[in-house]
């Protein structure tokens, strides 16, 4: 391990470590926004749910570097752009996060939702009010599986040119030096555990009932 080099680079290594927050938190945050919804369609729709769970689970197995080949042709951006590999980590995470979705609504129980219909609670305020905070320790497990995936896989991005600190991999690759790929790889994932405990105080302070519960 060369630590002069990394004395001498972490400025560098900072900025990498910013642009990757950058692709990944708006990727984290639109796969979450996008993916609840669908998964409360599909978990309503009955026979369908399987359909719709299964066909956007389908965009996971297209691999990183097809999609990011692919979207500039759909979107008309540059190869280079950063929205690419946003746009592709948010089509991921809404496959992981569709089925978490549908399952955790699923959890409620029925004779919850009823007795809210029975207490006069209109559809949406009984999905808001009654469904969604049931619903919301499952969704939290979902989308921190959905922000490890996206941290790790915004480093496939710097093969395409997009700076991340997946472009320490690279770099070090090439020049045969481990110290700047264990650089990238320790840096990747102190990211991956910062948004997690992000995520679980977000979690706690929305839903402070979780924490109670796990202190008895």
């Amino acid at each position: 391990m060369n630590w002069t080099w990394l004395v001498s680079n972490a400025g560098r290594i900072g900025s990498l470590a910013l642009d990757h927050l950058v692709i990944a938190l708006p990727a984290i945050a639109a796969a979450f926004l996008v993916a609840v919804p669908i998964g409360w369609l599909a978990h309503r729709s009955g026979r369908a749910r399987e359909v719709v769970v299964v066909a956007s689970s389908l965009i996971y197995v297209v691999p990183s570097l097809a999609m990011f080949v692919l979207l500039p042709l759909v979107l008309g951006t540059s190869v280079l752009s950063p929205a690419n590999v946003v746009v592709a980590m948010t089509l991921y995470g809404i496959a992981l996060m569709v089925r978490s979705s549908a399952d955790s609504f699923a959890a409620v129980p029925a004779a919850v939702r009823q007795s809210a219909v029975a207490a006069g609670y209109s559809p949406f305020k009984r999905i808001v009010g009654v469904e969604l905070p049931l619903a919301g320790p499952g969704l939290l497990a979902g989308v921190r599986v959905v922000a490890a995936s996206t941290v790790s896989l915004v480093s496939v991005g710097a093969l395409i040119g997009v700076q991340s600190l997946g472009t320490l991999f690279t770099e070090g690759f090439q020049r045969s030096f481990p110290t700047q790929i264990i650089a990238g790889l320790v840096g990747t994932i102190l990211l991956a555990v910062l948004i997690d405990a992000l995520l679980v105080a977000i979690g706690h302070a929305a839903m402070p009932w979780t924490r109670k519960a796990a202190l008895r």
